[in-house]
């Protein structure tokens, strides 16, 4: 069971669902700011346009990545639950799911 500060989300008072991970997506981040770190050095000393563009889209796919993960816990959780719910909040929670995955299939 998720140990966490609840958060206030419209009238619903509920953890996110990426609590139990939240470890796993820190740790994931903190690759990410070490690769960002890393892309910003290789501009700086001038390396291989090539070798950055690699850099960058190991970057773009790591990030996509951890978008995927959340996206997937808003869905088993967030969504879910709403659903259960129904009404205004189920249709509320299903249009921002769709626009977050408008978002990430346009990025």
């Amino acid at each position: 069971m998720a140990a966490s500060t609840p958060t206030h989300d419209g009238d619903h008072t509920a953890p996110h669902g990426y609590i139990d991970d939240k470890k796993k997506y820190l740790a994931r981040l903190k690759r990410i700011e070490g690769q960002a770190r890393g892309l910003h050095r290789m501009v700086d000393e001038e390396q291989y346009c090539i070798d950055i563009l690699t850099q960058i889209s190991a970057l773009t796919k790591a990030l996509e990545g951890v978008a995927i993960g959340l996206l997937d816990d808003h869905l088993k959780h967030c969504v879910v639950d709403a659903a259960k719910t129904g009404g205004p909040e189920a249709e509320a929670k299903l249009k921002e799911a769709s626009d977050a995955i408008a978002r990430l299939v346009r990025s």
